[in-house]
C-alpha cells in the first residue's frame, strides 16, 4: 500500500484505520449482506449508525441537551443562505469578515436582510484576526457571524468575539473537532465535514433549540428550514448516508485517541514543528500574524512565484501532495488536520530544509 502524505485543504486526509474498517465492511456491513452505501436509511442497521454517530459527537463536544445535531447536505456554502433565512427575525445581522468564506456568507446574507460588516481583516489580505473585544454590534442584530478558522489564509479566532449578548453563529468547517469547544457560547456552530471529519457531502449543524422556528423568512424552502430536519431527526429525506457512516467512524476514532483535549495537544505539537521551522527559515516565510495562526492550515511562501512552483512540483515527487496554496493567494499551504500524522509534518519540514539548502 503506497500512501502519500496528503496536505489537501479538503476533501482531506482521513485516519487510515477508519478507511481500513470501511474497506473491510464495504461488501457486507456486519452480516447484513450489503454495503452501507446500498442500505435503506430507514433500516434498523442504518438507524443504529446515525444514532450512534450523533451520540458520539455529543459526547466528544459535550453538546448540551438543548442543542439539536443535524446531519445535512449542501455543504457549508448552503448554510450561508439557510442561516439568514432561519435566524433573521429583525432582518439584521452583523458579520466579521476574516476570509473568503466569511465574505461569501456576508454577501449571501445581503440578499435576505441588512448585513453589516462590523470588522474585517481584508486590508492586509486576511493575514490576521481583528480585535473583536468591543465591536459596533447592532442593537437589533439577530446574530453575529464568524468563520472561526480560515482555511485559505490560515488564521484562527483564539478568543471568540464579544457579541454583546447577541447570538454567535460560527462556521467551524476547518477546525471542527480539533480542540475542545464550549458549545454554549454559540447559537449555531456548523461546518462541512470534508476537512477534518469525513468525506465531502455532509454538513453538521449544531443549533440551540430556541433558534429552531416555524416563522422563518417567507419563501424559505422546506429543505432549508432547520425545523424540517430537527423534527425528522435528520431523516426528512434520504441523508448523505454513507458520509455520515464514515463520520461516525471518525468520532469513534477520536474517542479512542482520547478525545478533543488530546487532539488539541497533538495538533499544537504538530503545528509547532512546522511553525518553528518557518520562523527560523531563510527561504520560507509564514504569512499570518503569529498570535492568529491556525493549527489546521499553514500558508507559507518563498516570495518568488517560480520557486514556489518548483517547491510544489518537487514536494509532489517526494510524496508530499497538495501543497499548492489556494488560487486566490498563491504560495503554499499545508493543511495538517487531526488525521495527518506527526510523521507527515516531520517529513514536510525535512523536505523544506533540503529544498532550502539546494535553492539558496
Amino acid at each position: 500500500m503506497s500512501r502519500v502524505y496528503n496536505f489537501s485543504a479538503g476533501p482531506a486526509v482521513l485516519p487510515v484505520e477508519v478507511l481500513q474498517e470501511a474497506a473491510d465492511e464495504m461488501l457486507d456491513y456486519r452480516g447484513t449482506g450489503m454495503s452501507v452505501m446500498e442500505m435503506s436509511h430507514r433500516s434498523k442497521a442504518y438507524d443504529t449508525i446515525i444514532k450512534e454517530a450523533e451520540a458520539d459527537l455529543r459526547e466528544l463536544m459535550e453538546i448540551p441537551d438543548n442543542y439539536k445535531v443535524l446531519f445535512l447536505q449542501g455543504g457549508a456554502s448552503q448554510q450561508f443562505a439557510a442561516i439568514p433565512m432561519n435566524l433573521m427575525q429583525n432582518g439584521v445581522a452583523d458579520y466579521i469578515v476574516t476570509g473568503q468564506w466569511a465574505k461569501k456568507a456576508y454577501q449571501e446574507a445581503q440578499i435576505y436582510g441588512k448585513a453589516n460588516k462590523i470588522a474585517s481583516s481584508e486590508d492586509e489580505t486576511f493575514s490576521y484576526i481583528p480585535d473583536c473585544s468591543d465591536l459596533p454590534v447592532s442593537e437589533d442584530a439577530d446574530y453575529v457571524y464568524i468563520c472561526e478558522n480560515n482555511t485559505i489564509y490560515g488564521t484562527k479566532f483564539k478568543t471568540l468575539p464579544n457579541t454583546k449578548g447577541k447570538t454567535l453563529v460560527a462556521d467551524v468547517s476547518s477546525c471542527f473537532l480539533s480542540e475542545p469547544v464550549d458549545v454554549t457560547k454559540y447559537g449555531v456552530i456548523y461546518g462541512g465535514v470534508q476537512k477534518n471529519i469525513g468525506p465531502a457531502g455532509v454538513v453538521i449543524v449544531i443549533i440551540r433549540e430556541d433558534l429552531i422556528r416555524d416563522d422563518v423568512l417567507p419563501g424559505t424552502p422546506t429543505m432549508l428550514k432547520y425545523k424540517t430536519h430537527a423534527d425528522a431527526e435528520s431523516l426528512y429525506n434520504t441523508p448523505p448516508a454513507y458520509g455520515i457512516y464514515i463520520c461516525g467512524k471518525v468520532f469513534k476514532w477520536l474517542k479512542k485517541m482520547g478525545g478533543l483535549a488530546v487532539m488539541k495537544q497533538r495538533n499544537e505539537e504538530k503545528a509547532a514543528i512546522l511553525y518553528d521551522f518557518l520562523d527560523q527559515s531563510q527561504l520560507f516565510q509564514g504569512t499570518v500574524r503569529k498570535e492568529d495562526r491556525s493549527l489546521m492550515n499553514v500558508p507559507f511562501v518563498t516570495g518568488d512565484a517560480e520557486l514556489d512552483a518548483k517547491f510544489v512540483k518537487e514536494a509532489k515527487e517526494a510524496g508530499l501532495e497538495n501543497l499548492k496554496g489556494h488560487r486566490s493567494v498563491g504560495g503554499m499551504r499545508a493543511s495538517i488536520y487531526n488525521a495527518m500524522p506527526r510523521e507527515g509534518v516531520e517529513a514536510l519540514v525535512a523536505f523544506m530544509k533540503k529544498f532550502e539548502e539546494e535553492n539558496k
